[in-house]
């Protein structure tokens, strides 16, 4: 799979990274902090996960904290522990002598594990995919500039092919919608039984009771 993915994607991929190279040549390194930065707030989904606890606390956004937990978890169980580890990707450093060079040109930053897809994307695509969903405010959807600095921060840095970030993409639309319609059911559920006491304490608990 890994072998069919870097011959499909060849020219796809080197012509992509090779831009992301000049453009930390043209800029003199300077885009690198950032990129660095972007990387850094994405870790493993940590600050979506944070958030969707926090959104879990209260009855009015419980919700929207339940489906983007679980569109985070399905997308990093997809990505991390299934996609990651069947395809065996290397990483594009890992793979060429010259993504090589052009990873140490921009710090030779650390990356554990194999490339395909893209946990990062991964993660950013599902939560943002969930939020828009579940939240329906008119400015969610400008969360996708999220996804998209992600993709182009892991592509910059050499951790990834492009062709990564894009099946990274797919697997968090899909994680996303598939996080809506079960927590949708859960919620149904929910309601249906809201004279149960168990039911009926989930959808009321508030962590901190706010006075009007």
């Amino acid at each position: 799979m890994a072998e069919w993915l870097n011959t499909t994607f060849n020219g796809f991929d080197s012509s992509i990274l090779e831009f992301m190279h000049g453009l930390a040549e043209n800029c003199g390194g300077f885009l690198t902090p950032l990129m660095k930065f972007i990387t850094l707030i994405g870790e493993k989904g940590l600050w979506m996960f944070a958030l969707a606890l926090i959104l879990m606390c209260f009855s009015k956004t419980r919700k929207i904290g339940v489906c983007l937990f679980g569109a985070v978890s399905c997308g990093a169980l997809i990505t991390n522990i299934v996609l990651k580890d069947w395809v065996a990707r290397l990483r594009p450093f890992e793979n060429s002598q010259l993504y090589a060079a052009w990873w140490n040109a921009v710090g030779a930053p650390a990356e554990e594990g194999f490339s395909f897809p893209s946990g990062h994307v991964t993660a950013a695509m599902s939560g943002v995919t969930a939020l828009v969903l579940a939240w329906r405010k008119k400015w969610m959807p400008l969360g996708y500039l999220y996804v998209i600095l992600m993709a182009f921060a892991r592509n910059y840095l050499m951790a990834h092919f492009p062709s990564d970030v894009l099946a990274a993409v797919l697997v968090g639309a899909i994680s996303g919608i598939v996080a809506w319609f079960i927590t949708k059911g859960i919620y149904a559920f929910l309601e249906k039984y809201r004279e149960n006491k168990l039911c009926g304490w989930i959808l009321r608990f508030d962590l901190i009771k706010i006075k009007k």
